[in-house]
């Protein structure tokens, strides 16, 4: 029974010593597949990595900012007498032309005074008449020198008096019909009709806390916006032209997005800039004009504004080059034999598509990984893997990339 145990425990220590003898040779036998024999999975030198040069060259930024309509005219429409509401003849958004009827507003006192006017002046009429009519008698008279020329010139000072009692008769007939006249209210311009907040019948003056209406001329529109200080700063440095005038002039035409998301048809100019950086915003407007000929806008609609700005000389890099440490954006460039470098960079607020425009920090011709770079440590030999700089800076589009935002 002894000799048993022990011929088991020699046979186990055989085996085992067998087993060691196999994995020893296993892991250094390269065919195997132990270390350095290039197996599957297994690297055999440098990892790849997607690598490109940053793109150099010229760009166009398009800046976004939210932005407020409002037509060419607004005109309130209020009485500048006092009278009811008698006749209404057009109805909220209807569109109106210059001179169109809008309004009849009743005021008996006005209609008494022009009845008064009017007779006023017939019989400062019948005065001037009877009074011509004296001087006509008695100047041959006076000339076969019967009476004196003192009655001629009596009656000629009478007649002067009555031609300007009617001339004074004729000025309150004059202000009497024009007070007649604006109880009758038109349309000053071309436009839409806003809300009628009175109804047939309401008493309405000049003091009225609300107008009758409000005519909006949309033929053109106004479209107002605001840059901030850092943007001002940054549209000063990269538009060209000594004043704001003439970086004004000197950009290209602007697009609009209306609230539904779709472009607007017609694009416009940017004609004005205020002058004054506002102390409440630390922003300053601008303002944009649009044709509205097929009457598409309303006064008071919200929508954004596109501005491309041209860049002669941009540097470009992919957005997913990057990662953030500490606040500051790094990329992982390449040196000569391969080797990763973590640069800082500094990057513009705008972005294009999926670019990033580089304000500093890399130069043209550097090279930079371009994805994985999460999985990356300064000094790590890679292997690049040049990628089509075509398709990969596509939306920069040589020289007209893709919608970027600033807001």
């Amino acid at each position: 029974m002894k000799m048993s145990i022990k011929t088991d425990i020699k046979l186990l220590i055989f085996q085992f010593s067998l087993g060691l003898i196999a994995l020893s040779s296993c892991g250094g036998n390269p065919a195997a597949g132990g270390p350095g024999a290039g197996g599957p999975g297994l690297p055999t030198g440098p990892t790849p990595y997607k690598a490109a040069t940053v793109y150099a060259g010229p760009a166009t930024i398009f800046y976004s900012f939210p932005a407020s309509i409002e037509g060419q005219q607004n005109v309130e429409i209020r009485p500048k007498v006092d009278g009811f509401v008698q006749k209404i003849f057009v109805d909220e958004g209807a569109t109106v032309h210059k001179g169109q009827p809008l309004f009849e507003l009743r005021n008996p006192q006005y209609e008494a005074a022009l009845r008064s006017a009017l007779a006023a002046v017939k019989i400062a009429e019948a005065d001037v008449q009877t009074a011509e009519m004296d001087v006509e008698e008695v100047r041959p008279l006076v000339e076969k020198k019967i009476i004196s020329d003192y009655e001629l010139k009596s009656k000629q000072y009478t007649l002067n008096s009555k031609k300007a009692s009617l001339a004074s008769a004729q000025a309150d007939l004059v202000n009497a019909k024009v007070n007649v006249s604006y109880t009758y209210l038109t349309s000053p311009s071309n436009g839409v009709i806003g809300t009628i907040p009175y109804k047939v019948g309401s008493l309405v003056s000049s003091t009225s806390a609300n107008p009758l209406t409000t005519v909006y001329n949309t033929d053109n529109i106004y479209v107002y916006f605001s840059f901030n200080e850092k943007q001002l700063l940054e549209f000063s440095k990269t538009v060209k032209g000594a004043t704001i005038k003439e970086k004004l002039a000197t950009l290209a035409d602007v697009s609009l997005i209306l609230a539904d998301g779709t472009t607007y048809p017609a694009k416009g100019r940017i004609v004005t800039a205020g002058g004054l950086i506002s102390t409440e915003t630390g922003s300053v407007s601008l303002r944009a004009n649009f044709p509205n000929t097929l009457g598409l806008i309303r006064s008071g609609s919200s929508a954004t504004i596109k501005i491309p700005i041209h860049i002669e000389n941009a540097l470009l890099i992919p957005q997913n080059a990057t990662y953030d440490l500490q606040g500051q954006k790094f990329v992982y460039t390449l040196s000569d034999k391969d080797s990763t470098v973590n640069t800082g960079i500094r990057v513009s607020a705008n972005t294009i598509g999926n670019l990033y425009v580089v304000e500093s920090g890399l130069k043209k011709g550097d090279k930079l990984v371009i994805e994985g770079v999460g999985n990356l440590k300064p000094g790590t030999a890679i292997k690049p893997m040049p990628v089509n700089t075509d398709s990969l800076y596509a939306a920069a589009g040589k020289t007209t990339p893709a919608n970027t935002n600033h807001q």
